[in-house]
């Protein structure tokens, strides 16, 4: 038996799991100008899965990269869901 499948399906769960909430505070504390954070995270992970020698690691990886460039959709989306009264908005937060 392999349990490589099962162990990128809960990493992958996980990873996608964990940027959900920092989506959102990312949105609520600094806003959609931390996009190019999002960007640069996301590549450097895809770049070091290229060279990993692990499939899992190569795999997690890969998901961490990707799920962090479509956090820059997200982000986008988030501000969106506050200006409908989904989230709340940071009265702090400088635009």
């Amino acid at each position: 038996m392999s349990f490589d499948g099962v162990i990128i399906g809960v990493g992958a769960f996980l990873i996608i799991g964990i940027l959900h909430p920092v989506v959102i505070k990312t949105e609520y504390y600094i806003g959609v100008k931390a996009w190019p954070l999002f960007l640069i995270g996301g590549l450097v992970f895809i770049c070091f899965s290229l060279f990993s020698e692990n499939t899992i690691i190569s795999s997690l990886l890969a998901v961490l990269g990707f799920s962090l460039l479509w956090s820059i959709h997200e982000i986008f989306e988030q501000v969106k869901r506050v200006e409908k009264g989904w989230f709340p908005s940071n009265p702090k937060k400088i635009k």
